[in-house]
């Protein structure tokens, strides 16, 4: 969600109507609460807060450390840049457990630190954070959330997938959650993005299952708890006629879906929206033809699309959790 949305009765209408659990999109990441030097801005996060309270619904946090460094603010980069690892350390420690506390038990899942591992090549990224700090930095933010907020399920989140250029990032992320767990790194689940598409690839899940099962199965072996926390379906190399796009980003959502309910440690899904006119993806990776894309259960008429019925069958026929009477 973003606190634009807020405006738009429609949209909340079914936000209301379909969702059990909202997070925000923007508004709880370090470039916006962390804009300005020595001052903390949750103002629009509270915004969204606040509705989730007033309707009933949890919230998930996203995200106390995007450690990628396009996204670290200009002022934070200078400021530290030739300082101690110590007075990082400091900051990022203050700043995580300042957020945390803040929101308090308004949120009960925090994506904790969110990409922090390169696709290219499978290691940490190259950022303030991982260069001064190493992974002590990822260390400091997990202890932090889980200090100011120990009620909170505490998350790692990335976008690794089964397509064949994503081997290095989904290596890069096993070796993360296993060293979280031989250092005894106070993380419970692992974030899985979901972004069907986004880069142009609809490899259907048929095709590398095993592969993407084998990733899957090593994570939940390690005691980790799963969430779909961005799901979306591009249809950015789909031609044909709209209903044609539509049936086939209904049929490869429902396969991926079909797949990874199958394992009872997932909790969560959260659609990255829900109505087309909002996605991400019509900036990010606009269809070659420039028609708008339809990657969200709802059109921009906010009409229900066939992905909305394969999100509902999907969950209609998933293994019952735990937690379900």
């Amino acid at each position: 969600m973003l606190t634009g949305m807020l405006a738009d009765r429609r949209m909340m209408a079914l936000v209301d109507r379909e969702c059990a659990v909202v997070v925000p999109e923007n508004e709880m990441k370090q470039y916006v609460v962390a804009a300005h030097a020595d001052t903390l801005d949750f103002v629009p996060g509270d915004a969204l807060a606040d509705w989730a309270t007033r309707h009933g619904k949890k919230l998930r946090g996203h995200t106390l450390l995007w450690n990628r460094a396009e996204y670290i603010p200009r002022w934070l980069s200078e400021r530290y840049a030739d300082a101690p690892a110590a007075a990082l350390a400091t900051w990022l420690t203050g700043y995580v457990g300042a957020t945390a506390a803040h929101f308090g038990a308004r949120i009960h899942s925090w994506d904790v630190v969110n990409e922090t591992v390169d696709p290219a090549t499978g290691a940490l990224r190259d950022t303030m954070f991982n260069r001064k700090l190493g992974f002590d930095a990822l260390r400091l933010a997990f202890t932090a959330a889980r200090e100011r907020a120990p009620h909170a399920q505490h998350v790692y989140n990335d976008y690794m997938s089964w397509d064949a250029g994503s081997a290095k990032h989904r290596a890069g992320v096993l070796k993360l959650l296993e060293r979280f767990r031989a250092e005894a790194v106070p993380v419970d689940a692992l974030g899985i993005q979901s972004h069907i598409g986004a880069e142009g690839d609809m490899t259907t899940m048929s095709e590398r299952e095993r592969e993407w099962r084998g990733f899957v199965d090593l994570v939940v072996a390690m005691g980790y708890r799963l969430l779909i926390t961005e799901f979306d379906v591009s249809d950015h190399s789909v031609g044909g006629t709209v209903s044609t796009r539509d049936a086939q980003v209904a049929a490869v959502g429902k396969a991926y879906l079909d797949m990874m309910l199958s394992y009872r440690q997932l909790e969560h899904l959260l659609c990255w929206g829900l109505v087309d006119r909002y996605s991400w993806l019509q900036n990010f990776s606009p269809r070659p033809d420039q028609q708008p894309l339809r990657p969200l259960p709802y059109d921009a008429g906010y009409g229900a699309k066939p992905l909305r019925a394969a999100i509902a069958e999907a969950l209609k026929g998933a293994p019952r959790r735990a937690s379900q009477s």
